[in-house]
């Protein structure tokens, strides 16, 4: 007897329901081990294939049937999708800049390069609009995640109704994978516990393997595999981590060309550099060795003139002027002239560095036959160059993130070092804003293009035939998705996983692949850009932004202007002013109130709205971590690998940190527990059989309590408490170590971290498992050799 009606019947059910596709191509005998389909795309996922075959009693007298394997459309490319940090548009060769980038020049010289191409000035923001080709307040992420506050277009939740360019290729057949930074998990759910629909497995990518946040060591990074914490650099000097990373994807490349030769791949790489911690090897830090003598202000004429030469600007853009409050090269002492030579040394050098690497990834797909049918969009930072390195630079960046500088003496102490592991380096903004030529402004400032315009290449040989040509046409970094879906023939969802969709908001950027459409009017008429409160809108080449009331690099400490009505606007003709140097505000003041209420309608439309210019204040806001609300946190044993946003927050605060331990006959030593590292933070631990609180001002100052006497074998109870004098940002206290009950080291401090404490280490409790915050009293991971019963904070 043969059941083949439950066929019928599953087929029927089908065939009355919503999720009916259509359009499918099929290859194969169908039901065939080797058999295939394509999606119609428009519902993912696919729903169900009926079962095709027979069914009788026994397999004798039954017809096997498989599922056709999903596959892209016919011909659809692998996708090389390249994005680095913290690059304005003078930075690379490709673009006019001083320092070679040759795997950036390759893919121009296959494909095209972009001369109006758009971040929106800020890192994840930009990296969320990359990846769902939807306005970053449309995704949550109006800002980083850790500025999100509870509004829709601020609290840095992607949601399930922006799906991204991996979840789509990824359920259309295409092997997706992501290598590098991912700042678009909530900073309140990097921990073990998740959940993990914010992940990168989560965002469809079948593989990670990077870092989490905005930045982090490259020497000794905060570097995951999936969902794993791991700590590649044990045993294994001279380890780097921009390496790494171009070793690991070369290698997944190559597994899966063994494993599935005819499957497209789709790869994002984005890799650490050039933010800070600028963390270049020392070989190529000797290659530009002396190369930045000549100073900010020649550099950034030399920039203007290359940029010219090149055709990358037009031949009537006007160099911006020179900001009044950034010192000029001539007008420096010796001795900050060399700090600051050294600052764009080792930039110039992580530039190089990382493009080498990323040169070796391209060579790799070349290797294996595939870069003729590979789209390879290359963009040169996420933003403007960051400006957060204060005036001065500094040798942490942890320091000028909290709104202090380290003054240029004592900044050469480490001149030797700079770019080492025992540096977290930054350089002066004055180089920042010349390496933004030929704009004003930098990374942050989304009113100007020193802030978002980005050099970017594309290059696919089997459909870019104008090789080496440039296009002028004003995009935006939401299009690349939509021109990723063009590519690959695979239509923009209406509905994910049950989930209906917001539209794309981007426009696909293939019409200007033809040479004959080397000129043609752009396709996006209209964009918008706000950041921290400054604003732009672009429309049919005119622009019309507000003036930032503070400089960046000021990090949030100057007062600022009611955030609706306090700021000046300006008013800019793209079409005969390329670089924002003419402002038409006053002669042209209708346009401008055209353009004023274009961004209202704009911004209503995409959730920007309430506007808020508060930066440190941001930071400080209580998110929905597993945390949140707690004040009595318990450990005991070894726990390692807490991230900031599941650990106890004592910034700014009181606190009592309570150990109960057991000293062995033959005594013990090691961490008891510790936030932070070599760049700030603090630890409570015992050494050579002493307890110590040691805390760490942002590798400025360490101040110190300990026992004077040793603890002998047996049960004790070890005790840090600190009262805040007033419980605001940065304000001192005083300290009292106590064992077993009894006081032996009380001492008064002038400060505390006051914003917060470095985002790439982490919380552990009987191991350190990152930077130590002494090296001078130990080394990781420094495991404690008693034995922890109970280990408490309590937050007051």
């Amino acid at each position: 007897m043969k059941l083949a009606f439950l066929t019928q019947v599953a087929a029927a059910a089908l065939t009355c329901s919503a999720w009916t596709v259509s359009a499918q191509e099929n290859t194969g005998t169908p039901g065939a081990p080797d058999a295939t389909t394509t999606l119609d795309g428009r519902y993912l996922p696919n729903p169900p294939t009926p079962f095709g075959g027979e069914i009788g009693l026994s397999a004798k007298d039954s017809k096997p049937y498989w599922p056709p394997q999903v596959v892209p459309p016919k011909g659809a490319p692998n996708i090389l999708l390249i994005m680095t940090d913290d690059a304005g548009y003078g930075v690379a060769g490709t673009f006019g800049g001083v320092i070679p980038t040759p795997a950036l020049d390759r893919v121009a010289q296959m494909g095209l390069r972009y001369t109006q191409f758009h971040s929106t000035a800020l890192c994840s923001p930009t990296r969320a609009a990359l990846i769902t080709g939807r306005n970053h307040h449309s995704t949550g992420f109006g800002v980083i995640s850790e500025q999100a506050t509870g509004y829709p277009g601020y609290d840095s939740v992607l949601g399930v109704d922006n799906a991204t360019i991996g979840n789509i290729l990824k359920q259309n057949g295409y092997s997706t994978s992501w290598f590098g930074k991912n700042h678009n998990t909530p900073s309140f759910q990097y921990s073990s516990a998740g959940p993990f629909d914010q992940w990168p497995s989560g965002m469809g990518f079948d593989y990670f393997y990077g870092f989490m946040g905005g930045d982090s060591n490259q020497w000794e990074p905060y570097l995951f595999q999936d969902h794993t914490q791991i700590f590649p650099w044990v045993g294994k000097p001279g380890y780097n981590l921009i390496t790494d990373e171009a070793d690991n994807a070369i290698n997944y490349i190559k597994q899966l060309n063994a494993a599935a030769p005819d499957k497209p791949f789709f790869v994002y790489y984005v890799p650490g550099a050039t933010h800070a911690p600028h963390h270049p090897t020392p070989e190529w830090i000797e290659k530009f060795k002396g190369k930045f003598d000549m100073g900010w202000n020649a550099m950034r004429d030399q920039i203007f003139a290359n940029q010219k030469l090149l055709g990358v600007i037009p031949q009537n853009t006007q160099l911006t002027p020179w900001p009044d409050d950034l010192p000029k090269w001539d007008a420096l002492d010796a001795d900050s002239k060399k700090l600051f030579a050294r600052q764009a040394e080792v930039f110039a050098a992580y530039v190089a560095y990382s493009d080498n690497e990323i040169g070796r990834v391209i060579q790799a797909v070349d290797d294996m036959g595939k870069l003729d049918n590979t789209l390879v969009i290359y963009i040169e930072g996420d933003n403007g160059t960051s400006a957060e390195g204060s005036t001065l630079g500094t040798p942490s960046e942890v320091i000028t993130i909290e709104g202090l500088q380290v003054p240029v003496a004592d900044q050469l102490k480490f001149y030797d070092a700079w770019g080492s592991d025992q540096t977290y380096p930054h350089m002066s903004v004055a180089w920042s804003w010349a390496f933004d030529t030929p704009f004003k402004w930098t990374k942050q400032v989304a009113s100007h293009f020193g802030g978002t315009r980005q050099g970017m290449a594309m290059a696919w040989p089997a459909r870019i035939k104008d090789a080496g040509g440039i296009r002028s046409q004003f995009h935006h970094i939401i299009d690349i998705v939509p021109t990723i879906l063009d590519a690959t023939g695979i239509p923009a969802p209406a509905m994910v996983n049950g989930v209906a969709q917001k539209p794309i908001e981007g426009v696909s950027m293939a019409y200007t692949w033809n040479k004959a459409n080397a000129d043609a009017p752009s396709t996006r008429r209209t964009q918008y850009f706000e950041m921290f409160g400054n604003r732009g809108i672009y429309n049919d080449g005119w622009y019309a932004c507000t003036t930032p009331p503070a400089a960046p690099w000021l990090m949030g400490t100057a007062p600022m202007p009611e955030v609706v009505n306090g700021y000046k606007w300006e008013l800019y003709n793209l079409n005969e002013d390329y670089s924002q140097a003419n402002d038409l505000a006053q002669s042209n003041p209708d346009k401008l109130h055209q353009l004023q209420e274009l961004f209202l309608l704009e911004a209503a439309k995409y959730n920007v709205f309430p506007l808020d210019n508060s930066i440190l204040e941001r930071l400080m806001t209580p998110r929905p971590s597993a945390t949140a609300g707690r004040k009595l946190f318990t450990y005991s044993g070894v726990v390692s690998g807490v991230p900031g946003g599941n650990a106890p927050n004592i910034l700014n605060k009181s606190y009592t940190i309570t150990a109960e331990i057991e000293i062995p006959a033959t005594g013990a030593d090691g961490m008891l527990a510790t936030t932070g590292g070599r760049f700030g933070g603090f630890g409570l631990y015992v050494l050579k059989q002493k307890p110590v609180f040691l805390y760490n001002f942002v590798d400025i100052e360490r101040f110190r309590w300990e026992g004077p006497d040793t603890l002998p074998p047996g049960k004790h109870t070890i005790e840090f408490d600190f009262t805040s004098d007033s419980h605001n940002m940065g304000s001192g206290g005083t300290g009292i170590l106590k064992v077993d009950g009894k006081e032996v080291a009380n001492q008064k401090i002038p400060h505390t971290v006051p914003a917060l404490m470095p985002w790439d280490e982490t919380f552990d409790v009987g191991v350190d498992t990152r930077t130590g915050v002494d090296d001078k009293d130990y080394q990781v991971p420094f495991a404690f050799t008693g034995t922890i019963n109970k280990l408490t904070v309590q937050l007051n």
